[in-house]
């Protein structure tokens, strides 16, 4: 049998600030520079939701992109989209908002309802800036 990915992007604007409430306004200053801003900043994200597994015989689908399609846009661009991520977002509570800690927790949103539509969450990759993007995979290294 032979594996596949499949990957399915989408788009949502949100803000946020790294702030430490631990550390003094100049710590987090020092180490988050211009993203400490306390009147927030925002970016552009990108996603891209891969999952993988052996094609369907009678559809020749890994899994159906309706379905991870309306699962993405559900889970993550409904939850994240023209959202502060720091205030708005109940599943980003009490955690820092770095891209890192946003995708880990974006994975626990969606692993779930990917796996009841049929498919396996392999990876995400997030993409804060056209310059910048995390990618993860479950906490599994991708090889």
């Amino acid at each position: 049998m032979k594996t596949v990915y499949i990957t399915r992007k989408e788009h949502f604007n949100a803000a946020h600030k790294l702030w430490n409430d631990e550390w003094s306004d100049e710590k987090n200053e020092a180490i988050f520079g211009k993203c400490s801003n306390k009147n927030w900043h925002g970016h552009n994200f990108n996603i891209f939701v891969t999952v993988k597994g052996v094609p369907c015989e009678d559809t020749g689908f890994v899994m159906n992109l309706k379905d991870l399609s309306k699962i993405t846009k559900e889970y993550v661009v409904e939850a994240l989209d023209h959202k502060n991520l720091n205030l708005d977002v109940p599943f980003m509570k009490g955690i820092l908002a770095s891209t890192e800690n946003l995708v880990m927790e974006i994975w626990d949103q969606i692993e779930e309802p990917i796996a009841k539509a049929g498919g396996i969450l392999s990876k995400i990759r997030l993409e804060e800036t056209e310059n910048n993007y995390v990618e993860y995979y479950g906490g599994k290294e991708p090889f």
